[in-house]
């Protein structure tokens, strides 16, 4: 009992021992680390020493290291660095820093020697290759570690090809040529790794501010579908490029020739289309479309392709700010003769929701509007999310034309259906903001507080404004008139009553000045002269919101919409590129600052991915 006893004690005494060995041990570190920040190298080299006798890891090796070469003492470094090779012949590391020794005691002819000799006698390991790669990396010694890749496929050649490590060490060097030629050799062994190649490149572009990546490779791969033009990885690679520098042009005209040479049936270009949509380049979006449909009725695509065409002909037109009621007429013919020929069915609902935007919110066509939508709704074989998405439009219509409870009740069978899905979230957003338009604040405010956590970004900022909007203005010591007015003619300017609803907000300046609600009235007037395309009267609204109120909530909000109007309506981009810059430094926090710091960027010149 007494020895069990004593042998307790003793293993507790050894624990003890060991934890208070491990917390020195610990300590130590972080006063040798210190020591060797503020450059005391002679202390940090005695501290080290010993962590090293006590536990040779390669961490304290490390720093022994350079605090030899710091104080200098080579021939300390050489003996260490000689008993590691010793120790560790599986790790060529150790030989390495040999020759960056040698090189540091500007032996550099005597280095070289070295380098080759150890590359020379490389175990026959993918393993050993890219260790010994990667210390030569490590130093910069990027032509050793092409070597050592090159000796590796020779010694493995049926094993592993080193191409992915070839090419990231002809990067190193700056040879951009022979860096796209291995990744050309890596597509042409094996076709699959196309999208690894490109994931391999696609990290590189972003110093790549002279596009000598993007040159090269264009050289490469266009010079590779001249020698081998039934090979379409090629031609996708290039087309990747030309959609990477945003060349959508030269994307389309490869595109198109790859599915003429290919006899395909139009699916890359549709692809091409939407990447084009996303990018707002409408011009090559509607190119691709059309030779879809040049393809003729039989094929798979020609519909999709038919509808798709007038949706972007409206995103084009409206989202210019520059139509004129011609081109709204023009547009309203392209849906009715696409309507005629694909017939108005469940398969067409977005053309028809599309169709009856058109006319309720531009050419002010209300009751044939709420004709088109009535009908779509009874499609029952439709898709259910498009049939909901013309339910919302169909209750934005009816709230266009004044009636209100028949629309609150569409977007009320929305949410009850999509309740935790982004389409629910939105009719929970509408029936909200239709609360608001109603001055019922509180009822409003309820909902948006759910809204804040919603799944759309875009739904959960708009719900945290207008609930903000409320508060500010209907708290202990705030009347609620203003914000009363100001509902109104948010609504007015809904239903594009926009003379009134300038007219009614133009009413608060005069009745309440100075009040909290000021900054969101010049906004929204903002917001109408820019709808107008009165853009000098829309600019003048923000630039008095960032004179007086650059601290409030709309500060960044209106910084960021005067610098748009300057970049894309008054084409002065040096102005613009001012405006984004004092974002960046003034609202350093800023939902807008990513956004900001991108057009910030890309007005100076910089390469954009």
């Amino acid at each position: 009992m007494a020895k069990a006893l004593q042998h307790k004690i003793v293993f507790a005494l050894a624990l003890l021992l060991l934890f208070f060995k491990s917390y020195a041990q610990v300590d130590l570190e972080k006063i040798a680390k210190q020591y060797q920040d503020n450059k005391e190298y002679d202390k940090a080299l005695e501290l080290y020493e010993h962590l090293f006798n006590q536990s040779p890891e390669k961490k304290y090796y490390k720093s022994l290291i350079t605090c030899y070469y710091e104080i200098p003492d080579y021939k300390s470094a050489e003996k260490l660095i000689k008993k590691q090779i010793k120790r560790n012949p599986a790790d060529p590391s150790f030989d390495v820093d040999l020759g960056n020794l040698y090189e540091k005691q500007g032996e550099k002819e005597k280095a070289q020697k070295h380098y080759n000799k150890v590359i020379e006698k490389a175990l026959p390991s993918q393993n050993y290759f890219n260790d010994l790669a990667t210390s030569f990396i490590s130093i910069k010694q990027f032509e050793f570690a092409l070597k050592t890749y090159q000796k590796g496929r020779k010694n493995l050649k049926d094993f592993y090809n080193f191409n992915f490590e070839i090419a990231q060490a002809y990067y190193l060097m700056g040879d951009t040529e022979k860096m796209m030629e291995e990744y050309i050799s890596i597509l042409n062994d094996n076709e699959n790794y196309l999208t690894t190649v490109q994931n391999a490149l696609s990290t590189l572009y972003e110093d790549d501010t002279e596009k000598k990546i993007s040159n090269a490779l264009k050289r490469v791969a266009l010079r590779e579908t001249q020698k081998n033009p039934n090979k379409t990885v090629f031609y996708e690679l290039l087309i990747w490029q030309f959609i990477q520098d945003k060349d959508f042009d030269a994307a389309f005209t490869q595109t198109k020739a790859l599915d003429k040479r290919a006899k395909q049936d139009g699916s890359r270009i549709m692809n091409l289309a939407s990447i084009c949509v996303s990018n707002t380049n409408y011009d090559v979006a509607i190119k691709c479309y059309e030779y879809i449909i040049t393809k003729g009725t039989e094929n798979y695509f020609y519909n999709s392709a038919k509808m798709e065409l007038v949706n972007v002909l409206n995103k084009k037109i409206t989202e210019s700010n520059n139509y004129t009621t011609f081109d709204l007429l023009n547009l309203e013919k392209n849906y009715a003769t696409t309507l005629a020929e694909l017939g108005e069915s469940a398969q067409t609902l977005t053309l028809q929701k599309g169709y009856a935007h058109l006319k309720a919110f531009y050419l002010n066509k209300i009751d044939e509007a709420i004709s088109i939508l009535q009908k779509a709704i009874t499609f029952q074989n439709g898709d259910k999310q498009q049939l909901a998405e013309c339910k919302l439009e169909l209750g934005d219509v009816l709230l266009l034309s004044g009636d209100v409870w028949e629309s609150s009740l569409l977007y009320s069978q929305v949410e009850k259906v999509y309740r935790t899905e982004p389409l629910g979230q939105e009719a929970k957003f509408r029936n909200a903001k239709l609360s608001f338009y109603n001055g019922d604040f509180f009822w409003a405010q309820a909902q948006l507080d759910i809204l804040k956590a919603a799944t759309s970004r875009l739904i959960a900022n708009d719900a945290i404004y207008l609930s903000l909007l409320i508060t500010d203005n209907t708290g202990l010591d705030s009347i609620t008139e203003p914000l009363l007015i100001y509902s109104r003619a948010d609504l007015l300017s809904f239903q594009n009553k926009d003379s009134l609803a300038l007219i009614t907000l133009d009413s608060i300046a005069q009745k309440f000045s100075g009040h909290t609600i000021s900054d969101d009235v010049l906004f929204k007037k903002y917001k109408i002269y820019k709808k107008k395309q009165q853009y000098t009267l829309a600019a003048s609204m923000l630039e008095k919101i960032t004179n007086e109120y650059a601290e409030d909530i709309l500060g960044d909000d209106a910084y960021f919409y005067l610098a748009e109007l300057n970049e894309y309506e008054f084409k002065n981009t040096q102005k613009a590129q001012e405006i984004y810059q004092q974002i960046l430094v003034k609202y350093p926090g800023s939902t807008y600052g990513v956004e900001a710091r991108k057009r910030f960027r890309n007005l100076r010149g910089d390469k954009i991915n």
